[in-house]
């Protein structure tokens, strides 16, 4: 089925159950400051990602929906959920969005990184995030949204709906693939050198701070860590894969984009 045909679908059979019980929780969360230009929506591609009537493909800032199937992979938990509530938002405003791009305008794929928002002001990330229909990212500098991005987030986290029905959280030493996870673990060790600021975690995961991501941390705040427990998230990737793992390495690593993406823990 087409996008225009979803889009119809959506605002005939579900725009009153779109208001009257989603909008309100979410309402609060990153209310637009001024007004935005609407430009139609020609499709809706996933959780995370339209393409616009202008052409132009459109990364959502702030905001990690689950994978859709493809190239024989099944689509992740909660993935066809979170394209049809996109979907569901942009039909209740007439297909049409208000588009804020980031500071940094596009990503390494040539897409639009930016904001949505409806006719009211609403931003769209901070309501599928609130609905538990994805994952909050911060990735500098584009995180002029992220406290209430995590506001939006901790409500239905708290809440218990959509991803966190189930914690999604994984203890370090669970680690067993690379790609987007959310991981518990003991900071052993904290250093810096010219590759950045490392973070060695119990259970082979080191966390890097590249050097272009340095500003959006404090290093004292990184080095008082060691013993305590964080919460990370991010793309993990298995070093393994690159060359193989040199000894006293740890295998996996996540960078880190800003502090955003890093929790300490009680």
């Amino acid at each position: 089925m087409g996008c225009s045909a979803l889009l119809k679908k959506a605002s005939l059979a579900g725009a009153f159950f779109v208001s009257a019980f989603f909008l309100a929780p979410a309402e609060a969360f990153c209310p637009l400051p001024g007004k935005l230009a609407s430009v139609e929506v020609r499709q809706v591609v996933d959780g995370d990602t339209v393409r616009l009537q202008d052409g132009r493909s459109v990364r959502l800032i702030g905001l990690n929906a689950p994978e859709m199937g493809r190239q024989g992979r099944s689509a992740e938990p909660f993935a066809d959920a979170a394209r049809k509530r996109l979907v569901a938002l942009v039909a209740a405003n007439d297909g049409r969005v208000g588009v804020q791009v980031g500071r940094e305008p596009k990503d390494r794929y040539g897409r639009t990184l930016a904001h949505l928002y409806d006719r009211a002001g609403r931003n769209l990330e901070a309501q599928l995030l609130a609905e538990g229909l994805g994952y909050r990212v911060a990735v500098a500098p584009n995180v002029a949204l992220a406290p209430c991005l995590l506001e939006a987030e901790r409500s239905a986290r708290q809440a218990r709906v959509g991803l966190w029905r189930k914690n999604p959280v994984i203890e370090s030493s669970q680690l067993k693939t690379g790609g987007f996870a959310l991981i518990r673990g003991r900071v052993e060790r904290v250093e810096r050198n010219r590759g950045g600021i490392w973070l060695e975690i119990s259970g082979s995961l080191v966390l890097r701070v590249a050097p272009q991501f340095q500003d959006s941390f404090d290093l004292r705040r990184l080095q008082a860590l060691v013993g305590r427990s964080v919460e990370a998230r991010g793309w993990v990737i298995d070093r393994s894969r690159r060359g193989g793992v040199q000894p006293g390495q740890a295998r996996w690593m996540l960078p880190l984009t800003h502090e955003a993406m890093l929790e300490v823990l009680p």
